[in-house]
């Protein structure tokens, strides 16, 4: 049986790295990044590595710099990366990007709509997660209703779903997934301001995320930190 085709978010990261492994399960897949003014390019480094090692079907990255807009830490060096002791978990911090996942999104519905894919995929987690607005289950579903009144595919009844199959998943049950299907989580890069050779800074509330969640699945981590 020939499978449908279908895009996805693919940052080079722990989550959409392991995302990517799930949907080629059952579908062809395209892989979507992009060169969005981001503090890291490793990341994208890392992204090419795990296309090519898991084989997708075209891996394609876009540049769109929403980061001239700044006002995140992701992609304005004059605010600060902070530590992840420092984080207030009650507040939106400041390495959100504002509008980023609805700018990828948009860009992967039209892309999908092109190769007449049906299916996007997209690493959102709401439980180990830094509190970005954009990565809660209601934001997935109002994209998704927006997506099939806004396309000529929705509108001729051919509904795109958006997939989140980590969504409610902890770091550590993501890490044990994406292991079992044989993720290359050593290509993969989640520090906010890695070098660009990859080597993550080990203080950030990502680098945070991502070391706890190596020791919950019981796991080695194999990222390169700076600091212990």
């Amino acid at each position: 049986m020939t499978q449908a085709n279908a895009v996805v978010l693919l940052s080079g990261g722990l989550d959409s790295s392991t995302v990517l492994a799930m949907a080629q399960q059952n579908f062809n897949c395209y892989a979507l990044s992009f060169h969005y003014g981001q503090r890291s390019q490793a990341e994208l480094m890392a992204a090419k590595r795990v296309s090519e090692t898991l084989q997708v079907r075209e891996h394609r990255v876009m540049n769109i710099d929403i980061g001239q807009f700044g006002g995140s830490a992701l992609t304005d060096r004059d605010i600060a990366v902070p530590d992840a002791a420092d984080s207030d978990p009650d507040a939106i911090p400041v390495t959100y990007v504002p509008a980023r996942n609805t700018v990828f999104l948009s860009m992967a519905l039209a892309w999908a709509e092109v190769i007449e894919a049906r299916d996007i995929f997209i690493g959102v987690n709401a439980v180990d997660y830094s509190g970005y607005p954009d990565c809660r289950p209601e934001y997935i579903a109002a994209f998704e209703a927006m997506a099939n009144l806004a396309t000529k595919a929705g509108v001729e009844g051919h509904p795109l779903r958006i997939h989140t199959p980590l969504i409610d998943l902890t770091k550590g049950d993501i890490i044990s997934a994406g292991t079992a299907l044989g993720v290359p989580y050593q290509l993969t890069v989640s520090c906010y301001q890695a070098t660009d050779d990859g080597e993550a800074c080990g203080r950030c509330d990502s680098c945070d995320i991502r070391r706890a969640g190596f020791k919950a699945a019981g796991t080695a981590d194999l990222t390169r930190y700076a600091e212990a």
